[in-house]
């Protein structure tokens, strides 16, 4: 389903509120906000419409659907513009109280779709959403006494509550329990009994409206699905990532320093991170990208777990200080939510463009370790392989999100605290001889972490090219070749777990290689093609430097090699010019994420194979 509105209709409120739902009743889902860059877009116009896009299930699922089979609009601009992602037969659930003269010009409409014989194709319920919430909020008792004292909202205040009027139709037509939504609602407006009373009033009004009214006749059940056992709760991935790097300082024992700038669509780490201040967390908003990331260089060189979280352009002006925590060897996480470029682009749609720019974005031979989530709940675990390798090996590393996964959710499996890894460091301490700060260990390549302070541990830090040992400043050739070679050995020599590949068969000759957030359409593309009688193989990539050691022999394996990724084909470049094989991109920048059955025909055309599906790159029938 999607809830499509106007920004300030509360539609990624609404959309969140059912997904909850939808975890606490025990489906696995995926959900797909979509959201517009402007702050407020002039209200009524395609600009500002905002969407929030949910597929739940009693079975396992990875994507959060390529086109809805409910869409609820509040308004003709909404209507607009996710009409063309509807399928024929889709059900459309539209406030017709919206539908005036006025919102329909500002949409582009000459006649009003609602009644006109347009959307004859469709199932479509015309509900008078924003009067029906007036009404029932005029119902309620007025609050005569506390701080929030009143006779009764305003109209206007009233209409407000008009998307939990959506969520209590739509909980209502799938059977959704209503007690969770009604104490979050009591929690959240708890210090304002008139807001309180207000929501819970819409949101009955609409569980009442699908009871009573004829033309909502169907009541879909969608049971639970046989997740493993375990405590599950819902999580985006900014969420997953701000866990999983206050697990990585539990788990090292090292206090947690984050220096951030506000950008989108990383923000939401900064924010959930400076709450979580109880976990010996410290969260420092800078006055900019490059202070930010100084801050946190700073606290790692004073022996805390330093972290800096952006997304492309703030990676851009970070670069040169990523360098110097190269050249100190000092460990830093960097986190980098992708989202379209260049430039500002497109800050709240998504994209995987910056690839080579983590790769190679900085002066020099700075070679930096790169990891990337492939949904959102593995966004904790990659937090903490990050801090694994940071910590171990002396090395920034960077985190490689994107927006897909950033505001994306699903169910999460809640691990034991003893299932983590253990990440405790030591650090350096004064011996019998002269500290060499730049001394090896022999497994890792790892030089000592000296805390500043120590006695008996002076040295030299800074950008300068460090004399082999003892870290004073050199500029002798041999010594610089020495020192480029051992830092480009140590990120090599990163232990990582091999590439895994699904092969169910055995004898699948084409391989479908992805990164990031593509894992869900690339797997669920498979399992169709495997269905319709094609073996074809499936793996992910989650380190992509070091690459794991087994990467070359696994595309050596197979006749053809597919990589879909949105940008124009980076992965593809890299792994062409490291391991001499062809490998055929499938791309796409148009801030969306790979639509399942349009990956599945552009795969099928690759292949040169009669696909069975009839359409587009941007929708099929099937």
């Amino acid at each position: 389903m999607r809830f499509a509105g106007d920004s300030g209709d509360g539609m990624q409120l609404t959309g969140d509120r059912f997904t909850a739902e939808a975890a606490e009743f025990g489906n696995d889902l995926a959900t797909l906000p979509n959201f517009p860059a402007e702050i407020r877009a002039p209200q009524g116009t395609l600009p500002g419409v905002s969407s929030f896009q949910l597929q739940f299930a009693s079975t396992d699922i990875l994507t959060p659907g390529d086109r809805p089979d409910v869409l609820v609009v509040m308004n003709p601009a909404a209507l607009e513009a996710n009409l063309a992602d509807l399928p024929a037969g889709g059900v459309i659930i539209a406030d017709v109280d919206q539908f005036t003269r006025r919102n329909l010009a500002k949409a582009g409409y000459a006649a009003d779709p609602l009644s006109d014989g347009s959307l004859e194709r469709f199932t479509v319920h015309a509900v008078a959403m924003t009067s029906l919430t007036v009404a029932a909020v005029a119902q309620t008792e007025p609050v005569h006494s506390g701080p929030h004292a009143h006779a009764g909202l305003g109209k206007r205040d009233a209409e407000r509550a008009k998307n939990m009027f959506a969520l209590g139709l739509l909980s209502w037509m799938y059977s959704r329990p209503t007690d969770g939504t009604e104490r979050w609602l009591q929690g959240r407006f708890g210090s304002r009994p008139d807001l309180v009373a207000a929501n819970l009033a819409a949101f009955r009004a609409g569980h009442a409206y699908g009871e009573t009214t004829e033309s909502f006749s169907v009541v879909i059940e969608v049971g639970p699905a046989a997740l493993p056992a375990g405590t599950y709760r819902q999580i985006t991935g900014n969420r997953a990532l701000a866990y999983g790097i206050v697990a990585a300082g539990r788990r090292s024992g090292l206090p947690v320093f984050l220096g951030s700038y506000p950008i989108t669509p990383a923000s939401d780490v900064l924010h959930e991170l400076s709450r979580l201040k109880r976990f010996d967390v410290t969260t420092f908003q800078a006055e900019d990208e490059i202070a930010g990331v100084g801050a946190a260089l700073g606290a790692a060189y004073g022996g805390a777990l330093g972290v800096t979280t952006t997304s492309g352009p703030g990676i851009a002006l970070k670069s040169e200080t990523i360098g110097l925590a190269v050249m100190t060897e000092l460990p830093l996480l960097v986190v980098d939510v992708q989202r379209g470029g260049p430039s500002t682009g497109l800050p709240t749609k998504t994209e995987q463009a910056d690839l080579l720019q983590a790769m190679f974005g900085r002066n020099g031979e700075s070679p930096v370790p790169v990891l990337a989530p492939q949904s959102p709940g593995d966004a904790f675990a990659i937090a903490l392989d990050a801090a694994r390798i940071a910590l171990t090996y002396r090395t920034p590393v960077l985190v490689l999100s994107d927006g897909a996964i950033a505001n994306g959710s699903e169910p999460w499996r809640i691990p034991a605290v003893a299932d983590l890894p253990d990440l405790r460091v030591r650090f350096a301490t004064a011996g019998d001889g002269p500290f060499l700060p730049y001394s090896r260990d022999p497994e890792t390549l790892a030089r000592p972490w000296a805390v500043p302070g120590t006695p008996g541990l002076e040295h030299r830090i800074g950008g300068l090219e460090k004399a082999d040992g003892t870290g004073a400043i050199s500029y002798e050739p041999n010594n610089h070749e020495a020192m480029v070679r051992l830092r480009q050995a140590k990120v090599d020599g990163i232990v990582v777990p091999d590439l895994a590949v699904d092969d169910p068969s055995g004898h699948a000759d084409v391989l479908l290689l992805g990164w990031g957030s593509t894992y869900g359409p690339i797997v669920e593309v498979a399992r169709r093609l495997r269905a319709a009688g094609r073996p074809i193989a499936q793996a992910h990539l989650r380190h992509l430097n070091p690459l794991p050691r087994n990467t070359g022999d696994v595309l050596r394996r197979y006749r053809r090699v597919i990589v879909p990724e949105m940008n124009l084909g980076q992965l593809a470049l890299l792994l062409q010019g490291r391991f001499a094989v062809p490998v055929t991109p499938v791309t796409k920048v148009a801030g969306q994420p790979f639509g399942v059955e349009e990956l599945e025909v552009r795969v099928l055309r690759e292949l040169g194979a009669e696909s069975h599906a009839v359409g587009s790159d941007t929708g099929v029938a099937r």
